[in-house]
């Protein structure tokens, strides 16, 4: 029974380890290889979101933190101001000036709940992000990093 259980547990190493080496196998080779790339696909209210430059993206995560909605009502002036946004070009300024204005007002009308107050930080944390992310591509540094 004790090497039964051994001979399992062996058994699970060598499919691990099999795994492993196959993981290995399919990694890209220098003569070649398969270039995978992946997009997150984002509803219009994501997208909408502006990048701001970095001090403006850290005010308005510090106002969405403590009275949800306040933050992402001031990112929307930012694109009225000239703050770029995915959808800018599909929808237009105004489109998505108001798509924030709406992502404000779900925030605050769902913040009795929680559920808009959580919204409302990762709002705000998307917004420091896209302004990171935003900064590193104007100095040439690797987004990966």
């Amino acid at each position: 029974m004790a090497q039964k259980e051994g001979g399992t547990e062996q058994g699970r190493l060598k499919t691990e380890d099999s795994l492993g080496t196959k993981t290995m196998a399919g990694a890209p080779l220098a003569g070649g290889g398969v270039v995978v790339e992946v997009r997150e696909k984002k509803g219009p209210l994501r997208a909408a979101i502006p990048t701001m430059p970095f001090p403006v993206a850290v005010i308005c995560l510090f106002l969405n933190t403590f009275i949800p909605g306040l933050g992402t009502f001031v990112s929307a002036f930012t694109v009225l101001c000239g703050a770029r946004s995915e959808l800018i070009s599909e929808r237009g300024v105004c489109c998505v000036f108001w798509l924030n204005m709406a992502a404000a007002l779900i925030q605050i009308l769902t913040a009795v709940i929680m559920v808009g107050w959580i919204m409302s930080i990762f709002w705000g944390m998307d917004m420091v992000i896209l302004a990171i992310s935003d900064g590193c591509r104007d100095q040439g540094i690797p987004q990966d990093v």
